[in-house]
């Protein structure tokens, strides 16, 4: 696990490449919002995740009979945790967009007007 990369991976690269394209700015990784969001959107107040499917449990229920209990459990606690940090976004008063990595690789564009549909309505 120590070899897991936990950001700035080629989806989220490709992301923050196409949005600093179009002349979105943005903050990457904020240490101080819960969860620590791959992009925020300060004054929008978007903070945006770009999650692994597996490492964040996309579907987990219909799949974690594979798994041993050991990473049953670490993606269960995985989930959780997103979910505490997305709850306590919003109490901030911001704005949470979860992008998931089957949706980068099936539809980018798609992805990309989430966002930026998201920053308009602000």
């Amino acid at each position: 696990m120590a070899n897991v990369k936990l950001h700035d991976g080629p989806l989220e690269m490709a992301i923050r490449s196409e949005l600093h394209g179009r002349g979105y700015r943005f903050r990457k990784h904020v240490k101080s919002l819960p969860g620590r969001p791959d992009l925020v959107f300060p004054k929008a107040k978007l903070s945006v995740f770009i999650d692994g499917d597996f490492w964040h449990g996309y579907r987990l229920p219909c799949w974690e009979y594979k798994l041993s209990d050991f990473w049953r459990n670490k993606l269960r606690e995985n989930r959780k945790r997103d979910r505490r940090n997305f709850r306590r976004l919003r109490v901030l008063g911001w704005r949470v967009i979860r992008i998931w990595q089957h949706q980068i690789e099936n539809d980018f564009e798609y992805c990309i007007s989430k966002i930026i549909n998201a920053l308009m309505a602000a």
